[in-house]
Formats: C-alpha cells, structure tokens, sequence
C-alpha cells in the first residue's frame, strides 16, 4: 500500500517533500521532475526553492515534465501550464527553461502530441518524483473520473465542473477556459519511480479515502496510486479526517527507521 503521512500542515508537508526532492539533486544532478500546477504544490516549490539555496544544491541540469496543458491556449498566455510552471517552478527553483518540458496544446498538432510527450518522457529515462494534487473527485492531471487506468498523455475534454472551477483563472469569464486539455494519463503517472500527492483541507478527505481504503477504480482515478511500488500520500488532519486507519498510518510512521526516507 501507499505510504500516509498526516502532517500538521502544509509547510510540514512542503518540507518533506523538498527534502525528498533536494537529495534526490544532490546525489543525481541530472534528476527528472515530474511537476503540477495548481494551489496544492506552490508551498512545496517553495520549500524546495529554499533547501537548494540554503545547501547549495547545482541545479542546471534536472529536468521536468508538467502533468497538462490546456489545448489552444497560446503559451504565451499567462495561464497556459506554460506560464504558469515558469513562474510558480522554473524561475524560483533557478531550472534551465530549457530542461522543462510541458504537453503541446498547439490545435494542430494534438493529434500525436500525447505520444510524442510520452516518448520524451521515456528518452529522459523516466520522471523520478512526480507531484500530484488531486481534485474533490479524485482526479489527478485532468485524468477525470472514468479515465483509463492505463491511459497515456493524450487529449481529454474538461467537465463542466472543472470549466467552471478555473474560471476564476480567467477573470471569471467561463468562455475563456478551454474545453480541451492535454495530460498525462494514470499510466504515464504510474511509471514514474516515485509519487508524492498531497492534500489539504476538508473537502479533500472523502477522494482521498477513497483513494487510499477504496476498491482501485477509475472513477477516483487517484485510487490507482495503491498500485504503485512507491506512492506517498503527505495530506493534513482536515484531508486525513475520513481515513478509517489514520491512528494506524501514524504509528507506521512514527516507528519508520529514518534511513528510510519518504
């Protein structure tokens, strides 16, 4: 099974993350990010920013591979993942731009960007750690309920629900979130050697129960992560709150041997 940390927050919860993150560096400079946009991961970015600065740590050659684009948005646009993996990731940690790589959302040329993406990802060797959020329904990417659990990156058409939550990333103006995205899908998330998801607040806990105590299904496509050698859940009390085994995840972890890591 997955491992389950409950932390008090989300510092704790960013500071195990970047120190995960930061050894990782420090032992392979040429390390694979897997990266995601979104609230959930920007407390982390930040303890990792600080724990490269404060160690040291030469980061010109790690590379990184977001999760999704939307499709159509021009790149330039300042919520294309783009953008926004350039100001919230590239810029802080001090990554070269041109080690990072995000899906291609160009309209002409979705038809083979999924697999091209994929094959990119495979040439780089694989993505070491990969970060995830996860939705209210147990999405992860824009992998919605009823994804495949072997899908790889590929084009997906947004819920009206997910429409109308990042509306408030275009000003409110529903008509300007696209209909269209390109992801990576739960198989593409399932090879990566490491997966760290975090989760905060209370209307997480139900998707991450489900995830974590529920049958594997794609319908909490976050529940296929309990297939995976290395899963971590890092999520707070408020997400940890319909966990049946919550006392039993803290005593694993209480009792874990350090040498072990996350």
């Amino acid at each position: 099974m997955a491992e389950i940390i409950i932390v008090r927050d989300q510092d704790e919860a960013g500071e195990l993350y970047a120190h995960c993150v930061a050894d990782l560096i420090a032992v392979n400079p040429f390390a694979v990010l897997g990266l995601a946009t979104g609230s959930t991961p920007l407390t982390a970015y930040q303890h990792l920013a600080w724990q490269i600065r404060d160690r040291g740590i030469d980061v010109s050659h790690v590379r990184g591979f977001a999760l999704d684009e939307y499709a159509g948005l021009p790149v330039e646009h300042p919520e294309s993942y783009r953008s926004v993996i350039t100001r919230t990731v590239v810029e802080p940690l001090g990554l070269d731009p041109r080690h990072i790589h995000v899906p291609d959302g160009a309209l002409e040329t979705l038809p083979t960007a999924g697999e091209e993406y994929d094959r990119a990802i495979a040439a780089a060797g694989g993505i070491d750690v990969q970060i995830l959020g996860i939705g209210t329904d147990g999405h992860i990417g824009f992998n919605e309920p009823g994804s495949s659990l072997a899908s790889g990156t590929r084009v997906k058409t947004l819920t009206e629900q997910t429409r109308q939550d990042n509306a408030r990333f275009f000003g409110g103006n529903l008509d300007q979130v696209p209909t269209h995205c390109i992801t990576q899908g739960i198989g593409t998330i399932l090879k990566a050697r490491h997966v760290i998801l975090l989760a905060f607040g209370e209307n997480k806990a139900q998707a991450v129960a489900d995830s974590i105590e529920g049958g594997i299904s794609s319908f909490c496509p976050a529940s296929a992560l309990q297939l995976h050698p290395h899963a971590t859940f890092i999520i707070d009390e408020a997400a940890a709150g319909s966990l049946k085994r919550a006392d039993y995840y803290r005593w694993v972890y209480a009792n874990k041997p350090e040498w072990q890591g996350i």
